[in-house]
């Protein structure tokens, strides 16, 4: 009787964890980190996740509000509106293994962070932003140790993780129109870095009911030594002091801490209920200046809050193969008076099934609202920013696809 419960309970939290991928959380947060695959009960797991979001914000009332470098508004063929947001892939694949009959070790590859925004480069705030693409791959190894208290069990987590990232930023610092087409007046902003982080836990669990609570703190991650360089190519020298050139920078940024709480518990046969807060210190993004020489060049301005996103769902076994979850997941916007990451509301549903006992495959969907707002100029430390383009946008659609795929020996 209690290990059909506990099959029972592992098979509806699989289908719910087929539903958590962060379908468009704040900040820069894509998969985030996942450490799900080290409960595996079995001696070796492998798998393969792949989540597909297409978020659709879409910006309007764009205003350029620093007409100093050529008032976008008053040219011709430079839209008032624009599509903000790009669709992209988040993968993951790890490999759990188990060490003698306490100890479990897991190594995983994934992208925790991006970005991708690319309103072009005719719309009234290209001034502000053309493009912005951000790029991540981690690399982590995570294990734990279990010991026997009370009528469960709790397992110690401890493990490390080596985080490389890059990115670029285009965007229009004079109009073509100005400069009579010698040029396409566009700067680029290349950048690179990488860095270590740990990562550190405890979780309980208790077999009879499916009960398990984890907690765990992912450390910050200094990237250091980010460098990269400014191409002014396009930007002729007589309206701009460093046009025609391209000039290498460097910086220093820290990617986010999280604490992370997960919470199963089985509430009857055949279904288990599950929940998820989690809090990223988002708001240490704020001003990220970089130099040449000890002279800043430029800055990436993000004027980030922390974030939350809390997670609660239902799981349901059908039969021995079949077994499905539903979810509702709230994320807290991390944009304050410029950008246009509001709060977001997602649904999720999902279904899992297994061939036997040694096969796994999970889909999952999620639809959501992305919550309107506006974006106006702002300071950060004494600063402008935002001061380029202000715009205004609605309530928006996001939607996700999840497929997943374990092997167990």
């Amino acid at each position: 009787m209690i290990n059909k419960y506990v099959r029972r309970g592992l098979w509806a939290m699989a289908a719910g964890c087929a539903l958590q991928s962060q379908a468009l959380a704040g900040g820069l947060e894509r998969g985030g980190y996942n450490i799900d695959l080290l409960f595996d009960p079995s001696q070796f797991a492998v798998e393969s996740t792949s989540t597909f979001v297409m978020p659709q914000r879409k910006l309007k009332n764009v205003r350029d509000i620093y007409p100093a470098n050529g008032n976008l508004n008053a040219i011709p063929g430079y839209s008032t509106s624009a599509d903000d947001s790009e669709n992209y892939w988040s993968p993951r694949i790890g490999v759990k293994a188990a060490i003698g009959d306490a100890a479990d070790c897991m190594f995983d590859y994934s992208q925790p962070y991006g970005a991708h925004t690319n309103p072009g480069a005719r719309w009234a705030g290209a001034s502000d932003n053309m493009e912005t693409k951000v790029n991540s791959d981690n690399y982590a190894l995570t294990c734990s140790y279990r010991f026997d208290m009370g009528p469960g069990q709790l397992r110690v987590i401890g493990g490390v993780n080596y985080l490389e990232m890059d990115g670029f930023k285009e965007r229009l610092l004079v109009p073509p129109e100005a400069i009579g087409f010698a040029a396409s007046g566009v700067g680029r902003l290349d950048l690179e870095g990488d860095g270590w982080g740990w990562r550190a836990g405890v979780a309980y669990e208790i077999p009879e009911y499916a009960l398990r609570a984890s907690l765990m703190y992912y450390s910050e991650v200094k990237l250091k030594e980010v460098t990269g360089t400014v191409d002014l190519t396009q930007v002729p020298a007589f309206v701009h002091p460093l046009g025609g050139l391209v000039i290498p920078v460097e910086g220093s940024a820290r990617m986010p801490d999280a604490v992370e709480l997960k919470l199963q518990s089985g509430i009857a046969p055949d279904w288990l209920a599950f929940g998820s807060v989690k809090w990223t210190d988002w708001s240490q993004l704020q001003r990220i200046p970089f130099y040449n020489s000890g002279v800043e060049i430029t800055s990436l301005d993000l004027g980030y809050r922390d974030g939350w996103t809390i997670t609660g769902g239902i799981g349901h076994k059908f039969n021995e193969q079949w077994s499905g979850a539903v979810s509702v997941t709230w994320d807290r916007g991390t944009s304050q008076e410029f950008g246009a990451q509001t709060d977001s509301w997602l649904f999720g549903a999902g279904i899992a099934y297994s061939p036997n006992k040694n096969v796994e495959i999970r889909l999952g969907g999620v639809i959501g609202i992305l919550t309107g707002g506006d974006s106006n100029a702002t300071t950060i430390d004494g600063v402008a920013a935002g001061d380029e383009a202000a715009y205004e946008f609605d309530d928006d659609l996001v939607a996700a696809l999840s497929t997943s795929l374990k092997i167990r020996f």
